[in-house]
């Protein structure tokens, strides 16, 4: 295949004019073709969920319900990934030249796309952990200012927050926000969490969906309680609210103006169905001169959040294949995402929640829960309820915490009929 075939082929970024400002005269300089799909366009039929479905290259032979811990990427992140790869192997310095920074503005437009956001107020990294341990390193924090998050955060928050404040010298306050997670409220959360707000509190480190419970966080109304106790402080001495969204990005239909947070960190390659080894930074503009950056940029354009992108090399074509993910949940609907995962989830919850040797630890409620769904079974340990049902082709995981839970995901590769099918085989384990 020649080059301006390949061009033609790949069906990536060339094709729209304001991405392709300054990279379509170099193409054609070089005899190159600037032809092919721009973001936005459509991938097929995806009004049935068995279209969706087909997007995925899952062994059959399994119910998948691990998709919150690593996703299988769907045909069109795939296509984008391998065409990257194509380009960036048959001549890597003139696919860097063409793409470099045309892809990456077309993933950060598609990005502020989905969340509602101006692409400027958002960074790029490789996973949750990248962006948190930039974000909490990054913050200005005084040795008399304190920090507070949640008993029920991912370790990942807590070892930033530990070795920044570490160096910081500032205090750091953990604060448990319900006693029992199936029975968790939005009342009693937001109760807890601003109860333990101090006059020098500076950051409320807090996770929307807990991947220990399935428990998800009233994060508007934190937002605006937190906007009350701010009222009166200078931008310096104000309580930013920091949210770690990893199991709530491509689950939840909410922009980040509904959200309130000041800052959004999020791997893209769970629920979003991105590219392995992609995440966000986004941050509200009142918010970004808080953040200095950690690792130096290699695409400044002046906006903080883009200091905020680590520079260096990275994985390019899963990078930059990042904009599929974002355009297909918009093809899709993120409605229709939200409520499908949110009918499948409410099936499985109401069916664990049905069987006497099951113990269901995630809220029934819609309100307090995604598409996470944490269990136990009596008398098997959590290892052995995952152990069980891969013997029964089901792939379920593990919470990482203690105490530990059985967790299952359903997700747009999953039907009712499968969930219906992992109940009856949790069932048969009493």
């Amino acid at each position: 295949m020649d080059r301006r075939a390949f061009l033609h082929w790949t069906g990536l970024t060339f094709a729209a004019a304001a991405l392709a400002q300054g990279t379509a005269s170099h193409a054609a300089d070089h005899g190159g073709s600037p032809t092919s799909r721009a973001f936005g366009a459509p991938t097929g039929d995806l009004q049935t969920w068995d279209a969706v479905r087909d997007l995925f290259p899952l062994a059959r032979d399994y119910l998948h319900f691990g998709g919150l811990y690593l996703a299988s990427h769907p045909t069109p992140v795939r296509e984008a990934i391998e065409a990257h790869r194509q380009g960036l192997d048959a001549n890597p310095v003139l696919y860097m030249r063409q793409q470099g920074r045309t892809a990456e503005a077309a993933v950060l437009r598609a990005a502020g796309a989905y969340l509602g956001a101006s692409a400027t107020n958002i960074a790029l990294t490789d996973s949750t952990t990248m962006g948190l341990g930039l974000l909490y390193h990054g913050l200005t924090i005084r040795p008399d200012q304190d920090v507070l998050t949640t008993a029920h955060d991912f370790y990942a928050t807590h070892q930033s927050l530990q070795t920044a404040m570490a160096r910081t010298g500032a205090s750091l306050r953990y604060v448990r926000l319900y006693q029992q997670s199936g029975a968790a409220t939005a009342d009693e959360i937001v109760q807890a969490l601003l109860g333990e707000v101090r006059p020098n509190t500076r950051v409320v480190a807090i996770t929307w969906v807990h991947s220990s419970t399935g428990v998800k966080l009233p994060v508007r109304q934190i937002a605006d309680a937190l906007a009350t106790v701010n009222r009166d402080r200078t931008e310096s001495e104000r309580a930013l609210l920091c949210v770690d969204g990893v199991h709530a990005l491509g689950v939840e239909d909410v922009s980040m103006a509904d959200l309130g947070a000041d800052f959004l960190v999020a791997g893209c390659h769970k629920w979003l169905l991105g590219p392995r080894g992609t995440g966000i930074v986004w941050g509200h503009p009142r918010a970004w001169p808080a953040a200095t950056p950690t690792i130096p940029s290699f695409s400044s354009s002046g906006a903080p959040a883009s200091e905020f992108t680590p520079g260096g090399f990275h994985s390019f074509e899963h990078r930059w294949a990042l904009d599929r993910a974002f355009a297909l949940h918009q093809e899709i609907g993120r409605a229709r995402v939200a409520a499908r995962i949110q009918e499948m989830a409410t099936q499985l919850k109401d069916g664990l929640a049905a069987m006497p040797h099951v113990a269901l630890h995630t809220p029934r409620d819609p309100s307090t829960s995604a598409g996470l769904v944490c269990f136990e079974i009596a008398g098997l340990a959590q290892d052995a309820v995952v152990a069980r049902l891969l013997d029964r082709r089901i792939v379920a995981t593990t919470t990482p915490y203690s105490p530990s839970y059985a967790r299952l995901a359903p997700g747009l590769m999953n039907t009712h009929d499968e969930v219906e099918t992992v109940l009856r085989e949790v069932r048969a384990l009493a």
